[in-house]
């Protein structure tokens, strides 16, 4: 039977066979009549793949699941399922052919309604990645839509003054103020900063080092140690038995909290942030150019 009912959903299903290939799913509606058409129309198309040579329509869902799995050694793998969970909502039921310019115009209007032009572009980029690879290497689909971006300018990247730093030293709580310290010193993002654990360090040698899978280009990062990134971690001794960095014997997950965003009021500086990889920016302290000494 070519349309039926399962036990465990009110929607109707289908079961076609063409060649020897089996495909069984639901249709998504309780309506028979447009089951049917679902059914035929399905049929059809699988036909002229078997027939004519036809490529199979292929869906964004399918392209996700490959993508994801073709680069789940990316160091921003995390940060493209979240992006591509937030794209659902668009491109979810979609098959690759049906993505036009009026489905990415859309997407662009929407996101930057949301974030920066920098950040959109973060989102349109990772479409147009997956839609030339599913071109390109895949052979899924035959053209894809011009994606524009928008153009972005280098002011996200700032530098502070010594006395700025000086300032928000002074207002930063202590544990905060030892992990801006610590970046400062040895130039590693955040992200390297805060996830630091006492197996990575070696005090007696002034040597510390950032894995593979935790630098941004998946290589090792030999970090020297100066005085003041010493003296740094010496404080930290014996408050955690793992971590370096912690607040009331808790691992730190970030540094932009709200203690930091009323550390730099009342320091008087407006308009920065220290990013981790991924928020369209390096994550890098390092960008003050400067250093500052314990």
């Amino acid at each position: 039977m070519s349309l039926y009912k399962r036990k465990d959903s009110s929607a109707w299903w289908l079961k076609v066979t063409i060649g020897g290939r089996t495909i069984q799913r639901s249709t998504g509606t309780h309506d028979k009549i447009k089951a049917q058409e679902y059914h035929d129309t399905l049929k059809a198309q699988l036909w002229q793949q078997e027939r004519l040579g036809v490529k199979p329509i292929r869906s964004w869902r399918e392209a996700v699941v490959r993508w994801l799995t073709e680069t789940s050694d990316k160091a921003t793998h995390n940060e493209d399922k979240r992006k591509l969970a937030w794209m659902h909502q668009y491109l979810g039921e979609l098959t690759l052919d049906d993505i036009n310019q009026d489905v990415i115009d859309q997407i662009r209007s929407v996101k930057l309604k949301e974030v920066s032009k920098a950040i959109t572009n973060r989102y349109l980029a990772l479409i147009r990645s997956i839609l030339i690879r599913a071109r390109d290497e895949w052979e899924w689909i035959d053209k894809v839509p011009k994606i524009r971006l928008f153009k972005e300018s280098n002011s996200r990247e700032r530098s502070l003054t010594f006395d700025q730093v000086k300032a928000l030293m002074h207002e930063l709580p202590v544990h905060q103020r030892e992990t801006v310290m610590f970046a400062l010193a040895t130039g590693l993002r955040q992200r390297n900063v805060l996830a630091l654990e006492w197996s990575q360090v070696n005090l007696e040698l002034r040597h510390a080092w950032i894995q593979g899978t935790q630098s941004k280009n998946r290589r090792p990062i030999a970090v020297p140690l100066n005085d003041t990134a010493v003296k740094v971690l010496q404080r930290q001794i014996g408050k955690h038995p793992s971590s370096v960095f912690t607040y009331l014997g808790r691992p730190l997950k970030t540094a932009n909290t709200k203690a930091w965003s009323n550390a730099l009021k009342r320091a008087g500086i407006t308009d920065f942030r220290w990013r981790i990889p991924g928020q369209h920016g390096s994550g890098r302290l390092v960008h003050l150019r400067m250093s500052y000494s314990a």
